[in-house]
């Protein structure tokens, strides 16, 4: 798994185009303010360690949203860090037990939708701890 975390003094998308056939009907996009991003690209080798791969993102995510001191989490499926890609199925399922879990952790938790381009509207503040990079 790749994660790109972006600490987001504002954070907004719109669905652009939809990618994915079978992908759910989205036309409203949705703004967020002082949330970590995370940018997840689920490679296929992960598919065999999921339950590792999941505890691994919520911790890292987690970690982040404390040290910016924010409980608000978005959840991005970003499949252009790797040449490796898991299947979607994989990564919506991935993506909505992270979700729960963070959830019940007591995190507010969105997800962008799974199977479009999106318009993005990213501020990030310049300072270490807004963005971080894992590889996993």
């Amino acid at each position: 798994m790749k994660l790109l975390m972006i600490y987001a003094s504002r954070f907004a998308y719109h669905p652009a185009v939809k990618s994915v056939e079978e992908a759910l009907e989205v036309t409203e996009g949705a703004e967020f303010e002082k949330a970590i991003v995370g940018f997840i690209h689920a490679e296929e080798e992960d598919v065999a360690r999921a339950s590792k791969v999941t505890t691994r993102l919520i911790k890292n995510l987690k970690w982040l949203a404390g040290k910016n001191g924010t409980k608000t989490i978005v959840l991005h499926s970003f499949a252009h860090l790797s040449e490796s890609k898991a299947p979607a199925d994989f990564v919506a399922t991935l993506l909505d037990n992270a979700q729960k879990r963070l959830k019940d952790a007591g995190y507010e938790v969105s997800q962008t939708p799974l199977g479009y381009f999106l318009d993005l509207e990213l501020s990030a503040p310049g300072f270490s701890l807004a963005r971080v990079f894992q590889t996993f």
